[in-house]
């Protein structure tokens, strides 16, 4: 069986802001199919890492790719194979889900056919029936994470990088996503920022754990646990607690 292809790669990624590294020499490779959970204290450079792998940040040295392309020197094509949902992302509270979804649709260059089937795709998937034509600004924070994602996937991309993805769903929300996501990995690559460890063992197949902006950890869910004898939230104290 071949390897499969690497989608998302850090080599040797640093970003400094001054004399301060919250990104320092951080380096990893995930590859098709897999799913990932991507773990750190607040201020360990988990969000920084998140950013500089979608060139929404340039790195101050050290190289992003996705896909095979680098995202600064080719960051359009780059954007073309990603889709990318950030914590709290910014929605345009005046338009609908529906105007939102066909905007960026647009803005993507999907043909009219190609964007009413994704636009019925998603609001399937993401359980938007009821929030199509309703203003963003009107909704919950559970429901605009719910059109977060549907404008994430809509293109369909190769990559998907997600900050915090079930924050604010409710139970049966929080169900759902979990599918929706271990059904995408199937064939896609996907990296997730998560506080909670239920998510964890519920998605992803693997765990990067970074700490003062290095990696501290890259392993298995199973050998990530065993770092706390069992327990993750004991493994993410003995990772991350400063001397």
């Amino acid at each position: 069986m071949t390897e499969r292809e690497p989608m998302i790669e850090a080599v040797d990624l640093c970003k400094h802001y001054g004399s301060f590294a919250a990104v320092d020499h951080l380096s990893f490779t995930i590859r098709r199919g897999e799913v990932v959970a991507f773990l750190g204290p607040n201020g360990a450079g988990k969000s920084t890492t998140m950013k500089v792998l979608t060139g929404y940040l340039a790195p101050t040295s050290g190289t992003a790719r996705l896909c095979g392309l680098d995202v600064v020197t080719d960051r359009v094509r780059a954007a073309e194979k990603l889709g990318y949902l950030p914590e709290n992302g910014p929605l345009y509270p005046e338009m609908t889900a529906r105007e939102l979804l066909s905007f960026f649709g647009e803005a993507r260059g999907l043909s009219a056919q190609r964007l009413a089937e994704r636009i019925a795709f998603v609001t399937k998937e993401c359980d938007l029936v009821d929030l199509l034509d309703k203003p963003i600004g009107t909704c919950s924070k559970g429901q605009k994470q719910r059109v977060g994602m549907a404008q994430a996937l809509l293109h369909d991309p190769e990559v998907l990088i997600m900050d915090e993805p079930t924050t604010g769903l409710d139970p049966n929300q929080i169900r759902h996503v979990r599918e929706l996501v271990k059904k995408l990995g199937e064939t896609r690559t996907i990296l997730l920022s998560t506080h909670l460890f239920q998510e964890v063992e519920a998605m992803a197949g693997r765990v990067l754990l970074v700490s003062e902006g290095k990696l501290a950890f890259d392993g298995t869910p199973a050998e990530f646990k065993a770092r706390g004898g069992g327990q993750m939230d004991q493994a993410f104290h003995n990772l991350t607690k400063q001397a």
